[in-house]
């Protein structure tokens, strides 16, 4: 394979992680974590 196709596919593979990462943070187990800033402030 040429290095431009490996390089293509590292980056490739690199942002579908990071994608699978943001989506299983915003949305699985570890969102109950999370705290909504603007919830805190209630008018």
């Amino acid at each position: 394979m040429e290095t431009t196709t490996l390089v293509a596919i590292f980056i490739s593979g690199l942002l579908v992680r990071f994608t699978g990462y943001a989506l299983h943070t915003a949305f699985g187990q570890l969102s109950q974590q999370l705290r909504d800033p603007f919830e805190e402030h209630g008018d």
